[in-house]
């Protein structure tokens, strides 16, 4: 079984962490996730606080495994989501889009492990500064929103420039991505093995747990990630300065001929995009709705149970890690 310094840290089984993704990561999911061992979490997104309070709730009544939450500074709602989750005892946190800093004493006091996303290696050094206990450095693979650094060129920067935990994001949807993340060390020349050493001690992967049984995800949603090729992903919004990873569809078309106007007409850009997150999870509308997918979606190939992703996942990593490090002497407990 493949122990590192993330499962020591969160107390869980396995060195997975399930992306906290608007309008997937529900408490279902997330219990789904941490029942299989992995860490499951729950994307508050903009969703109010009584709302979020309600499927941490739900979510301790599906597992009495450790779970997080994922809160997206930019909220209005972050203030109050940072005091619930600590009058509701969540066991860890993730943010995205800001700095946690104002809370970090609070949540600190309270026993949660506070684990920001990044983008770079100065904000990840900012964030060990500020009292993280992890990091996840998400590469432009990634769905959803989006830096500019690949997971292979971003990890092995991070993990060099913090002491603290690095969990790999981008790009990762089998036994290859997890390997290529929590081999650490292993091999002379980074650049040269840089497949089996990129520093990191755990994976965060999004893209196959919207394909989880448990997941709220429309089966369009599902469909679409399934039948998906290598090039069959798009980012969208680099001209507006909010650069997201999708699925191409009607509307990624429409939005990319208006980022290639002369001009962009903001106006007219932010109103199709109004609700089109929504309209793919909760509705599956094939042409209107932003289906955030990963680059690695074509290697995703079905629709199964959380713990069967897992299984698989961790089983297939063990086996590929004892065979490319036995010659090196590591062993894998």
């Amino acid at each position: 079984m493949i122990k590192t310094k993330l499962t020591e840290l969160l107390g869980i089984e396995y060195p997975v962490i399930q992306g906290g993704m608007a309008w997937v990561a529900d408490a279902k999911l997330a219990a789904a996730v941490s029942e299989a061992g992995g860490l499951g979490l729950i994307g508050a997104a903009n969703a109010p606080g009584e709302v979020v309070e309600n499927w941490i709730r739900e979510a301790k009544s599906l597992t009495k495994k450790p779970f997080g939450v994922n809160i997206m500074l930019m909220s209005p709602y972050a203030d109050d989501i940072a005091r619930i989750c600590v009058e509701q005892g969540v066991k860890v946190i993730t943010t995205g889009a800001g700095n946690p800093g104002k809370y970090m004493d609070m949540w600190k006091a309270a026993g949660i492990k506070v684990i920001p996303v990044v983008p770079s290696a100065a904000l990840a050094k900012r964030m060990e500064r500020a009292g993280a206990d992890a990091v996840i450095a998400e590469g432009t693979e990634s769905g959803g929103h989006i830096g500019e650094l690949t997971t292979m060129a971003l990890i092995p920067q991070v993990a060099d420039a913090v002491s603290i935990p690095v969990i790999a994001a981008g790009g990762i949807a089998d036994a290859r991505g997890v390997a290529a993340a929590i081999a650490p060390g292993i091999a002379d020349a980074r650049g040269v093995a840089a497949a089996i050493a990129l520093g990191a001690c755990g994976v965060q992967c999004g893209t196959i747990f919207v394909c989880a049984d448990e997941s709220p995800a429309h089966d369009n949603f599902k469909r679409m990630i399934v039948e998906a090729k290598d090039t069959d992903t798009v980012v969208t919004g680099r001209a507006s300065g909010a650069p997201v990873r999708c699925l191409k569809n009607k509307l990624t078309r429409s939005l990319l001929k208006l980022e290639h106007e002369e001009e962009l007409d903001r106006e007219a850009y932010e109103a199709r995009t109004v609700g089109s997150l929504r309209k793919a999870v909760v509705e599956g509308d094939e042409d209107n709705g932003t289906f955030m997918a990963g680059q690695i979606a074509g290697l995703v190939c079905q629709i199964a149970p959380a713990a069967v992703i897992i299984e698989k996942l961790m089983k297939d990593s063990e086996a590929l890690l004892k065979n490319l490090l036995q010659e090196r002497g590591v062993t894998i407990a």
